[in-house]
């Protein structure tokens, strides 16, 4: 990565870059475009249609396998995953995002690809907080932001597609778990999807779960927390487990905060993402992160959880 791209996106700033993609809807006759975005750190490539194996016995969004380059990727129809009915009397020539979730490949089935946009993480709205979603399901969609021309770009909830496709192990093993702990945890997520599978992950290690939906609101809850348990705060809430892509504040810019503040800087904060690129684990130490994990294996989850608290237990 060139300097100047790490100078723009450096700790902190609180910025991302989106593949601005399209995917054409027939509704009542007419054809609306809807605007989406996925994180550059993701995407791998954007190729054209490859041939496809179909596999028998899938849910019908699942288009089916390819070979690229050695390695075999399934691949993803978003507008079928989403409910979208796409338009019969318009040429389309699909394009597929090549995306990098939890160190395993996916493909993304999209209509068309236009460009990369640089977006401020606080002037996206979480989906639950925003009218311009429409009927698309809000459970599929984590972000929305405002584009030229006021229109809408949503960010999806890929998490979602990633689980459906039973790439999480979310079940800790009984013979890993040889302790549990008291006190608190906190997780911020904009998944829902993600946020329930660390929440409970969490609770079977022992913990009490604070959650919050992206930086901001866990800031908040960390004031009110405060409030409630003063200068006890830190022997209280053991840790913090943050994603990196949440709207209006990422975890990253949320660490930096939180490590800037002296009620909170002992919390020892480790990032859950599915992003697994060397450059995001760089930018989670920088921005005082104590651990970066690759979205989600339970057992590798309960081993780093249990490592980082005993750790700031002794100190």
């Amino acid at each position: 990565m060139s300097s100047s791209k790490k100078d723009v996106l450096q700790v902190g700033t609180n910025e991302l870059e989106l593949v601005d993609f399209r995917i054409f809807k027939e509704e009542k006759g007419k054809m609306y475009e809807g605007i989406y975005g996925i994180n550059v750190s993701k995407v791998r490539e954007i190729i054209k249609y490859p041939k496809l194996t179909e596999l028998p016995g899938v849910p019908d969004f699942i288009e089916g396998i390819f070979d690229l380059r050695g390695v075999v990727i399934p691949v993803v129809n978003l507008a079928k995953w989403m409910g979208i009915e796409t338009p019969e009397n318009k040429e389309i020539y699909p394009r597929v995002i090549i995306a990098e979730f939890n160190n395993i490949l996916i493909g993304f089935v999209v209509h068309e690809a236009k460009r990369i946009r640089r977006i401020n993480w606080s002037d996206i709205e979480p989906a639950s907080f925003s009218s311009g979603v429409g009927a698309l399901d809000k459970s599929k969609i984590t972000g929305v932001t405002r584009i030229e021309n006021d229109e809408v770009l949503l960010i999806l909830d890929l998490e979602s597609v990633v689980e459906d496709l039973g790439f999480y192990q979310p079940d800790i093993e009984s013979e890993v778990i040889n302790e549990t702990f008291s006190g608190m945890a906190m997780v911020l997520d904009d998944s829902m999807t993600a946020r329930k599978i660390v929440k409970d992950a969490l609770q079977k290690m022992g913990f009490a779960v604070v959650e919050a939906k992206d930086g901001q609101e866990a800031l908040e809850k960390l004031d009110e927390l405060y409030n409630a348990y003063g200068d006890r705060l830190s022997d209280e809430l053991k840790i913090i487990v943050s994603d990196v892509e949440m709207p209006r504040m990422d975890g990253f810019h949320f660490a930096a905060k939180v490590k800037d503040d002296p009620r909170f800087k002992d919390i020892p904060i480790v990032f859950n993402s599915s992003i697994s690129d060397h450059f995001s684990e760089e930018r989670g130490r920088e921005a005082g992160g104590e651990g970066y994990m690759v979205k989600f294996d339970a057992n590798i989850f309960y081993s780093e959880i249990s490592k980082i608290v005993h750790s700031h237990i002794k100190q």
